[in-house]
């Protein structure tokens, strides 16, 4: 069965809602699966740093970051290839692909030898590793952002689409209970010497089912338009000429939209819980990571409910909420979270930052969506999110630790702030509450 983006059936017919509802789901897990993946690494990174570089280096902590923000450098590539492809040959293929890639580079880390076995080799190994899931994370993006829009009825489309992110969250909470699970049972020593592998192997293990959910996924390109690619009739699809010559407005919005959220998602989600661990690090490993564990699902939850809000009072309310939120409150959370020792406080810290980035996270893939044509919306929104995810999002991890090392704090708490300053401007300037636009047919 084949339904077009364009063409839904109204929000009242159950039909139409329970196809809806299974193919989200079906997305859902295939993008919950891909994500655990991604963020495995950034979980699991103290524990497996020592197995791939020296010890006695004190530069593996940032060679680690580093190799982290270099599979960013993958993503618009990635974008770009699954993007053209899901364009023309449509989105689950792509889909399907992407998550086979992501589960054999884990298989991969999960069996590498170590630094102490094969020398310099081990870190080539892994960063090779790295970038191919970047690749692939590249393509994940935009087709299944693109997908779950596509997927979604009109009237529930924010709330249908922000389980892209319950999902995408829901990754970093996996691979949070997965650390959490291994902590009540083994200690660091243990973990370090192989417990992470089974965390990396977990991942490829669960894309075996994924693979199997994403063929059963209903295709949301119309089956003409897939025909009409092989045949080579339709060369607007996909097409970077198309997309720089005839959709650069829509793609350099996407691109301003993504850059302060993205940089707030990876400060908040990524560097926040490793704030948390390290302010925990000393005293008690297992309750920084129980704290982890709840604001992360915290998060996760959050997401349908800022989905759900953006139907009613509309995609740019809530935008403009997170960007006045996350220039008023970044400072204080890059300054303080780190120096919350009561476990009460830290959970509060944090979490209040969450709800200050569920304005953007729960509807952003929708949003970008709502600017592209059909024929190239993955290509689109995968490009534009990529080169903002590059430069803004997979970096700050790396710069907080530059920072951290250098007695620089303050000044990557500016930059975050700037960015997202840059993003709200945007918000409030270039986009509409409610209106006409590609995904829902009213936009020509």
């Amino acid at each position: 069965m084949s339904i077009s983006p364009t063409l839904s059936a109204p929000a009242n017919d159950k039909a139409a809602l329970k196809r809806s509802i299974s193919n989200t789901l079906k997305g859902s897990a295939g993008n919950l699966v891909e994500w655990y993946d991604v963020y495995v690494y950034s979980v699991f990174a103290v524990y497996f740093e020592s197995q791939f570089f020296s010890a006695a280096d004190k530069n593996s902590t940032i060679y680690v970051w580093a190799i982290f923000a270099a599979t960013f450098l993958m993503r618009p590539i990635g974008a770009w290839y699954f993007g053209r492809f899901a364009d023309r040959y449509g989105r689950r293929l792509a889909l399907t692909v992407s998550v086979t890639m992501m589960a054999a580079c884990s298989f991969l880390i999960a069996l590498t030898p170590t630094a102490a076995t094969i020398g310099g080799w081990a870190a080539l190994i892994l960063l090779f590793a790295r970038l191919l899931q970047g690749f692939a994370t590249g393509g994940e993006y935009g087709t299944s952002a693109t997908y779950m829009s596509e997927a979604a009825i009109p009237g529930r489309r924010g709330f249908l689409s922000s389980f892209h992110y319950v999902t995408l969250v829901g990754g970093h909470v996996l691979a949070q209970l997965t650390l959490f699970t291994m902590l009540l049972f083994w200690d660091k020593p243990e973990i370090s010497a192989w417990g992470w592998r089974i965390a990396f192997g977990i991942g490829g293990l669960a894309a075996i089912v994924v693979f199997w959910l994403r063929r059963t996924m209903d295709e949301s390109l119309t089956e003409d338009s897939i025909e009409a690619a092989r045949e080579g009739r339709a060369k607007a699809s996909g097409s970077m000429y198309e997309l720089f010559v005839h959709q650069w407005r829509p793609l350099l919005l996407c691109f301003l939209i993504t850059a302060g959220g993205t940089v707030a998602f990876y400060t908040y989600s990524v560097n926040g819980p490793k704030m948390i661990q390290s302010a925990f690090a000393g005293t008690d490993v297992m309750t920084g990571t129980l704290i982890n564990l709840g604001v992360l699902t915290f998060l996760m939850v959050l997401q349908p409910i800022g989905g759900w809000l953006s139907d009613i009072v509309g995609r740019k309310s809530l935008l403009v909420f997170f960007g006045v939120g996350g220039v008023l409150y970044s400072w204080y959370l890059i300054t303080q979270l780190p120096n919350q020792h009561d476990p009460l406080w830290a959970f509060l810290t944090l979490a209040l930052g969450f709800v200050i980035l569920t304005g953007y996270t729960s509807i952003n893939a929708v949003v970008k969506a709502e600017l592209f044509p059909t024929h190239v919306r993955a290509l689109g929104v995968g490009f534009g999110y990529a080169m903002a995810n590059s430069l803004f999002g997979g970096t700050a991890p790396l710069l907080y630790q530059g920072a951290l090392k250098t007695d620089r704090v303050g000044d990557f708490a500016i930059y975050v702030t700037a960015i997202i300053a840059v993003s709200l401007v945007v918000y409030v300037f270039f986009l509409k509450n409610k209106g006409p636009n590609y995904l829902d047919g009213t936009l020509k």
